[in-house]
């Protein structure tokens, strides 16, 4: 290195680590009322960590609170990939509303008396052929019935209840939480209670619509969701709800904050209930917690 580089380098770390002092001056007696001294270095690494200070706040804030969910990209690419398959293999919701509405004006007609019940045209219904009984069977016909009746009598395959269609069906877990009462139909209990951090947010399981919105004296801010294929899920015990009646949501979306309201809540918790076909299920058949 030469003398001038030397110099130069040297005159450098001078410059950058030179202190200034700045002064305030009362302006009417020239008092000194108060004095700091910096330099470039120790300015440049104040500002540096103030922003890095910044930086680490806000990381916070968006990640132990709701925010993060609205933010673009939150969930991961598989998830996501995984609900657009499950949307494009979704009934259309539009159909099926129209076939309830008729349905449900075809009702309030007879009621009123502005159609007679037998012109009422069901939806999707099929013609019913109506056989012919009073022509006797054969004694060989006669035969294969008696014998199919005497191989089915014990057969238990008529008490099997219609299975639940899941497949091609992702249910995602409501919230992040631990199961603390589980599904128990005899004691009336026709969902799970999964005990969460307050604040956090409420997941819809499917894409769907919300079909109710109100509160209820024991199960306080309760939430209800139409999904396809015949599936209902409810959500109770919010502190919050994100949404209105009406709304169509995906899968994954928030659609409630995790409370404790209601008479029958003893800490902030959700009551998730998944219901088919009018029945209750048991969500941990569905979903794994």
């Amino acid at each position: 290195m030469s003398k001038k580089t030397y110099k130069k380098k040297k005159s450098f770390w001078k410059r950058v680590r030179f202190n200034y002092k700045l002064l305030f001056l009362n302006e009417s007696t020239l008092e000194e009322v108060w004095s700091f001294r910096i330099s470039q270095l120790s300015g440049f690494l104040t500002v540096l960590l103030f922003a890095f200070f910044l930086i680490f706040i806000t990381s916070v804030i968006i990640i132990r609170t709701p925010i993060r969910n609205y933010l673009p990209g939150y969930l991961d690419q598989e998830v996501r990939n995984e609900i657009v398959r499950n949307a494009l293999r979704a009934d259309s919701l539009g159909a099926a509303l129209q076939i309830h509405s008729l349905y449900l004006k075809n009702v309030s007609d007879i009621l009123t008396g502005n159609v007679a019940p037998d012109s009422i045209p069901f939806p999707d219904s099929v013609d019913l052929v109506t056989a012919d009984y009073n022509i006797r069977r054969s004694e060989k016909e006669d035969g294969f019935v008696k014998s199919f009746e005497e191989e089915e009598k014990y057969s238990l395959t008529g008490l099997i209840s219609e299975p639940v269609a899941t497949e091609g069906l992702f249910f995602y877990k409501p919230i992040n939480g631990i199961i603390s009462s589980h599904y128990d139909k005899s004691k009336n209990h026709k969902g799970v209670d999964l005990v969460a951090a307050p604040k956090e947010s409420v997941l819809a399981t499917l894409e769907g619509t919300v079909i109710y919105t109100g509160y209820d004296i024991g199960y306080g801010n309760v939430i209800v969701l139409q999904h396809k294929n015949g599936f209902i899920s409810i959500y109770k015990h919010n502190e919050i709800l994100l949404k209105e009646m009406g709304v169509h949501v995906t899968a994954g979306e928030a659609i409630a904050i995790v409370g404790n309201t209601g008479e029958l809540s003893t800490g902030p918790h959700l009551h998730f209930e998944l219901w088919y076909k009018g029945e209750s299920i048991n969500p941990e058949d569905c979903i794994a917690f």
